[in-house]
């Protein structure tokens, strides 16, 4: 694969709920500068909380339904029935309503039997539970990054776009890979500077994302491809910037965008709860000298943070 000023982006969930504004101020923002480009998608916003748990105040969802042995099924034809939903609302931006309902649909029946089948050899005791609750949690959140990227390329599709998905899930792939593997496989025969790629933000490897990571599985996706394919600069777009404060605290007018910073400042205002991009995910970035960008998907025309392994602040601060 040419790999000459390739840029590996992630766009995180509630962003994804907006992408109709997300092609306008990212990917087709400027004519010029299309390809070059490898999205990683997060799930739209609230998939995961429905298929896993709530993220922040642990609500239940579907995953632990099946642990516990009650009725996921309905549950998931209930979420099957939202994401038709979903998919309608983006018909506007160029979905094909039909194809993208058959894939997200065909898949959450499949998953509705593969999760029957592991009912029944978790009864009969012969498998470690634990083990297969992991591969249970790492099926249900496959679902929503497969559906969010299978969207977007076929909406880039429908609007006359060279666009590809590329499925990390290995829903159709049986081989046992890890998950670089995985990653260098699946890339292998794509050239992203002549198709715009959508990646999902889960990969399956023989070593599980989510043994390690649980729900930051997206971030280590995203900075794993950065890694493996060279990327030039490894971008995230959020849906605020990256500030000196938190506005809801201390007033949006008394705050700024942080304009550059270090690999070490990140790391700190991620443990005081401002995170940019898990420690775990970014520590490979720094180790080969990629820099993170931080930009807010919703204004575009800022530069964002710029987050490399050297920058020393011209006058020291508290922090």
């Amino acid at each position: 694969m040419n790999t000459r000023n390739l840029r590996i982006e992630k766009i995180g969930g509630t962003s994804m709920s907006r992408f109709p504004e997300i092609i306008d101020n990212v990917i087709l923002r400027k004519p010029d500068d299309i390809f070059g480009r490898i999205y990683i998608v997060s799930a739209y916003g609230g998939v995961t909380n429905d298929l896993l748990e709530h993220k922040k105040t642990g609500k239940p969802g579907i995953y632990q339904l099946f642990r516990e042995q009650e009725n996921y099924p309905r549950t998931m034809l209930n979420l099957r029935d939202r994401l038709f939903e979903l998919n309608k609302g983006l018909v506007h931006a160029g979905l094909d309503l039909e194809v993208a309902n058959d894939f997200i649909g065909d898949h959450i029946d499949l998953a509705i039997n593969i999760l029957r089948s592991m009912d029944n050899v978790l009864a009969s005791g012969y498998v470690s539970r634990k083990a297969l609750l992991l591969a249970a949690r790492e099926l249900l959140a496959s679902l929503g990054e497969m559906h969010s990227a299978f969207n977007s390329a076929n909406i880039l599709q429908n609007r006359g776009y060279d666009s590809t998905f590329v499925d990390l899930s290995g829903w159709e792939d049986s081989r046992q890979l890890t998950i670089d593997e995985r990653i260098k496989d699946s890339f292998e025969d794509i050239d992203p500077f002549s198709t715009i790629c959508f990646a999902t933000g889960y990969t399956k490897g023989t070593e599980g994302i989510m043994r390690e990571f649980d729900r930051g599985y997206s971030e280590v996706t995203f900075s794993k491809v950065a890694v493996l394919l060279g990327a030039k600069e490894a971008i995230i777009h959020k849906e605020y910037h990256l500030c000196s404060g938190d506005p809801l605290i201390i007033g949006e007018d008394k705050i700024h965008p942080v304009c550059f910073t270090n690999f070490d400042v990140a790391d700190q205002l991620a443990d005081v709860g401002m995170e940019a991009i898990h420690p775990k995910a970014s520590k490979p970035l720094e180790i080969n000298n990629i820099p993170i960008r931080v930009k807010n998907a919703f204004d575009p025309d800022h530069s964002g943070t710029l987050i490399t392994k050297d920058f020393i602040a011209p006058k020291s601060k508290v922090e």
